[in-house]
């Protein structure tokens, strides 16, 4: 019989995926998946429960959080693990399911993940060992995530998010960074640098002039230059909000970058504090894990 591991976080988003255990169970064994249940209880249990267990089992899927699903993807990377890849979002934003075409509805996304075909997808290194599924960024609003706790999290879902990030505009801090890719050299103050492979981060969707495809062996990088004028900060709003750059707002792709800083900053990947660093590279990892994903997805 074939062997599905279901790895969950119990905590993620009101506790939905607590209540629809028994239902998300049944649509995997209607598939003919014989399931092993892991509830995950901290941080890192998932990484651990992928490389320990997750060799033994011919399809993995993880329901939680974008957090949970980085998780499970940076153990089966480090684990060398090449099974398909199951997600059902049920987190407060769950950004790269949009990018997947995943259904926010639990039992659909579940049929999907029993039932689906994966195709290889393109995930991300930053620096020596860290693994990200679909952003790595700093400055504005990167540390709406990790610094909202779990249950204003849980209360206010996506209005956490905005509200804590309209907040952090009364005090905008820039970075004077060198910035190198693809043979050219950036400088500039920046209060926001986004290195991402998904078409919504923290629920906004991003540039128009990129068509984000997940194979392509590509990042998307978004940075935004510190405003020295009222008028150029209305612009930089207007821009965002129009997603097309303008002189402060750049946009491009490329398949790896680095960042330096004469002082340490603060990333955040996947929405979880990434550490400080002064020194930053970033390289796309090309169709490294095999995931699932809905009908239409880019």
């Amino acid at each position: 019989m074939k062997t599905l591991l279901f790895i969950y976080n119990p905590a993620a988003g009101k506790a939905k995926i607590t209540s629809a255990l028994g239902e998300v169970t049944a649509l995997f064994q209607k598939e003919d998946w014989l399931v092993t249940l892991y509830a995950t209880k901290a941080a890192g249990d998932a990484v651990n429960a992928v490389q320990e267990l997750g060799g033994s089992y011919d399809r993995i899927v993880c329901s939680g959080g974008d957090g949970t699903l980085s998780e499970v993807v940076t153990g089966m990377i480090h684990g060398g693990l090449k099974q398909p890849l199951g997600y059902l979002p049920a987190g407060s934003t769950n950004d790269f399911s949009k990018t997947l075409r995943l259904p926010a509805n639990l039992q659909k996304a579940a049929a999907i993940a029993a039932a689906g075909d994966p195709f290889a997808c393109d995930m991300g290194q930053f620096n020596d060992n860290h693994i990200f599924v679909y952003v790595a960024a700093f400055g504005l609003f990167t540390n709406v995530a990790y610094e909202t706790p779990q249950e204003i999290k849980q209360i206010l879902g996506h209005a956490a998010y905005v509200l804590k990030g309209i907040q952090s505009l009364t005090d905008i801090t820039s970075y004077s960074m060198t910035i190198e890719h693809d043979g050219v050299m950036e400088e500039g103050n920046f209060i926001y640098g986004m290195v991402s492979n998904s078409v919504s981060v923290g629920g906004f969707q991003g540039m128009k002039n990129h068509n984000v495809i997940l194979d392509d062996g590509k990042f998307e990088v978004l940075l935004v230059e510190a405003p020295t004028s009222l008028a150029q900060l209305n612009a930089i709003i207007a821009a965002l909000l129009a997603r097309t750059p303008n002189e402060k707002v750049r946009s491009f792709q490329t398949s790896n970058i680095s960042f330096h800083c004469n002082t340490p900053v603060a990333w955040t990947l996947d929405g979880e504090y990434g550490g400080d660093h002064a020194d930053t590279y970033v390289e796309i990892l090309p169709q490294v894990v095999q995931m699932i994903r809905g009908e239409d997805a880019v």
